[in-house]
């Protein structure tokens, strides 16, 4: 018998062992082999029980054929064996992977299921086991922003300014009110405000849209383009007040005075009342800039919407500031039946000194000089 239908002889006999259930007989042809299978070897000694040189024949297949899909299969069934499920959860990560990939047989399709059921499982019972490690702590919200981003519930969102990026300043999605000093009178002024808006509306009931086509610019891809379903109010625009809406509403202007609001000449400040009608949804987007914050005085605010900026979601209550970087992914939405309307403006970011504002405004400027400035109604 010569050597090649010597060694196709054994690997038959380990086989056909393997088939009755005979490991032992199975590893003696294979050992008697001068090159077993590796896939054999691991199987034969998986059914004895030997995890070690299992693992051993199942690296030798993965390091020629890193992607081999049964054999990571079988290293993730070989680590949940020895109770290591992160392990086992990424050996069935790198499996499904590649399945997804580059497709998988049909004989492999219950194997490729009962990973994906793995790796559920475990997930479960990290998520179980770090909250029982926290359970007695008091609500921390940065806690729990890191534990969900940790088990993948929540997204990382970081600023993406569509025209003008600021190194160095935090990712930080909301501001708190407190923080800033001119919150309070002006929060102090929001009915009064209100009276201002009921007077307008009454008038005037329809704003002109918050996102309109321009003559000279492509038109936006945005879904509620030249729509008034979401509106504006300008007070301030380009960079000049709006005389007319200036008359009509003195408290509103005289707000905003309490506001460092940027001073860029045919850009800022910008300032309005935004109006969102009953079943609008406004997208995720960005804004232009990481150098501001956007602000809401809430004036009118039903129960139903909600202004999601990153991971973080918080609602509207009347009264009560909302300031938060609009260079982050955010979308706002109104599910109510009532209209939603906030006096919306700019103020710089508080970690950008004096000295920066003063470059930043000539930086800007120099840039609208260029050419005819990007419309920006405020993100």
């Amino acid at each position: 018998m010569n050597d090649q239908a010597r060694e196709t002889g054994l690997r038959e006999a380990a086989m056909a062992a393997l088939r009755r259930g005979d490991a032992a007989a199975a590893l003696a042809n294979l050992r008697a082999m001068d090159a077993p299978p590796p896939m054999l070897l691991a199987q034969a000694h998986n059914r004895t029980g030997d995890l070690d040189e299992e693992a051993v024949a199942l690296r030798r297949i993965l390091d020629s054929e890193p992607r081999n899909i049964p054999a990571l299969l079988a290293m993730g069934q070989n680590a949940l064996r020895r109770a290591d499920e992160r392990a086992a959860t990424s050996w069935f990560r790198a499996a499904l992977a590649q399945a997804a990939a580059t497709g998988a047989p049909p004989q492999l399709q219950p194997l490729l299921q009962q990973a994906q059921a793995s790796i559920a499982q475990s997930a479960q019972r990290f998520e179980d086991h770090l909250t029982a490690a926290v359970a007695d702590l008091p609500p921390l919200p940065r806690i729990a922003l890191a534990t969900d981003l940790l088990l993948g519930k929540r997204e990382i969102y970081l600023q993406q300014p569509s025209m003008f990026y600021f190194p160095g300043l935090p990712q930080r999605a909301f501001y708190e009110r407190d923080a800033f000093e001119w919150v309070a009178p002006m929060e102090a002024m929001t009915d009064a405000i209100v009276s201002e808006l009921e007077a307008v509306r009454a008038q005037e009931p329809e704003f002109t849209p918050y996102v309109e086509t321009s003559a000279d610019r492509p038109a936006p891809n945005n879904p509620l383009r030249d729509d008034a379903r979401w509106g504006a109010l300008y007070f301030w625009r380009s960079g000049g007040p709006v005389a007319e809406n200036a008359a009509r509403c003195p408290t509103v202007m005289a707000a905003l005075t309490h506001v460092p609001m940027p001073q860029v000449a045919g850009r800022s400040p910008i300032a309005l009342w935004s109006l969102l009608k009953p079943g609008t949804h406004i997208q995720p987007h960005h804004g232009l800039l990481n150098t501001r914050l956007i602000c809401h005085l809430p004036l009118l605010a039903p129960a139903g919407c909600a202004l999601r900026v990153g991971a973080e979601t918080r609602t509207w209550t009347k009264g009560e500031m909302l300031l938060f970087d609009d260079s982050i992914e955010h979308e706002a939405w109104n599910r109510s039946a009532e209209t939603r309307v906030v006096l919306l403006f700019e103020t710089w970011r508080p970690e950008i000194d004096t000295d920066e504002r003063a470059a930043l405004t000539r930086l800007f400027q120099a840039i609208d000089s260029f050419g005819p400035a990007q419309v920006d109604t405020g993100g």
